[in-house]
């Protein structure tokens, strides 16, 4: 979910998605989302098993796959032709098969696990109401995130500055360029995560159900990834947080969404994957470990992602003037090379753009 995370970490992708006028018509987009899943489950139920795991997760992707693709050209705001033309089978297979099916299918994957371990709302034992709540969240979120993608490209094909695409590629690059930074905090985060999920178990009973694994490993990882964004905006001297570079209060906003939200999400994904697509016992001490790391991993990575995208950006932005930043081939290039002369010849930017920045 990089994407999602961009769009609301990002502050000019925030500001884009998130005006008045664009709010108005991604909420009749994702309310018609949802109602014409309900609609497709209704008629679908009375003809395809979707009581069985692995048949609902794949009625549910691809039912997220063609919304994507449908609110992706409202967003867009063009002809199938143009959009077509423009964006190329690349795009629009990362749209349909990233943004809609994967996508779906991880979202309704975590409403399962989530009914299970937090009201012991069983799909395997009451299938429909589950079900139902899966495709119908998984479609209209698809639908929110695919409309505001697709105005975010809508307005970068205008001219308008769009330095961090979210559709994963800057990550990309940064992988190329500082592959032993992206190492170490996904290390660090996965070690640590899987160490302490298994002493947890070790210590109480409590600590080897999902609902406390779920705790520890979101409280570690969540708060990792505030420690790694801080370090990828160059706030940190070695381990220690420079002293009113950032207000206690932003921390804590970063540290509860994106922090402690993505990693319950990541955490709940991989529960719902192992009891209902693998039929394994999410309370196995093995997987337990593994799910830990996994999600210690990826939010110390993308956590260290973000806060560099943000230092790029506030770079690019502060030094440079927003007319020639319309102009789509020198922002390419400046975006280059400041990403390759972000590790230590750039200087932090000023607080006053920072504050700017985090007020989108």
């Amino acid at each position: 979910m990089i994407h999602r995370l961009a769009l609301r970490v990002m502050p000019r992708l925030a500001l884009a998605v998130t005006a008045d006028s664009v709010r108005k018509r991604k909420r009749w987009v994702m309310l018609a989302s949802g109602l014409v899943a309900f609609l497709i489950y209704r008629l679908l139920k009375l003809v395809v098993p979707l009581s069985d795991p692995l048949i609902l997760l794949a009625v549910s992707g691809l039912l997220s796959a063609v919304t994507a693709g449908c609110v992706y050209g409202l967003g867009r705001g063009e002809s199938p032709t143009a959009i077509w033309n423009e964006d190329g089978v690349r795009r629009l297979s990362w749209v349909v098969g990233w943004i809609g099916f994967v996508y779906g299918v991880q979202l309704s994957l975590m409403v399962l696990a989530l009914l299970k371990v937090f009201v012991n709302y069983d799909f395997l034992v009451h299938p429909d109401g589950p079900a139902m709540i899966a495709i119908i969240i998984a479609c209209t979120s698809v639908a929110r995130d695919a409309f505001e993608i697709g105005h975010v490209r809508r307005i970068q094909r205008q001219g308008e500055p769009i330095l961090t695409f979210p559709d994963g590629a800057p990550l990309r690059a940064l992988f190329l360029e500082r592959p032993w930074v992206l190492a170490k905090w996904s290390l660090l985060g996965a070690a640590g995560c899987a160490l302490l999920g298994v002493g947890v178990a070790h210590l109480a009973e409590v600590g080897r159900t999902e609902l406390g694994q779920l705790v520890v490993v979101c409280l570690f990882a969540g708060s990792l990834a505030v420690w790694a964004y801080l370090a990828g905006e160059q706030r940190l001297d070695g381990w220690k947080l420079r002293l009113g570079s950032v207000s206690w209060a932003e921390l804590f906003r970063f540290w509860w969404w994106p922090g402690l939200t993505f990693a319950a999400t990541y955490y709940l994904t991989l529960v719902g994957a192992a009891w209902f697509a693998l039929s394994m016992d999410a309370r196995l001490p093995a997987f337990q470990a593994l799910a830990a790391a996994a999600v210690g991993g990826l939010m110390g990575l993308y956590g260290y992602y973000l806060g560099h995208r943000r230092y790029v950006e506030n770079r690019i932005q502060e030094t440079v003037p927003p007319s020639l930043l319309r102009c789509p081939f020198v922002m390419g290039i400046l975006s280059k090379s400041r990403m390759a002369s972000g590790g230590g010849a750039v200087q932090p930017a000023n607080a006053a753009s920072g504050e700017a920045g985090r007020r989108g």
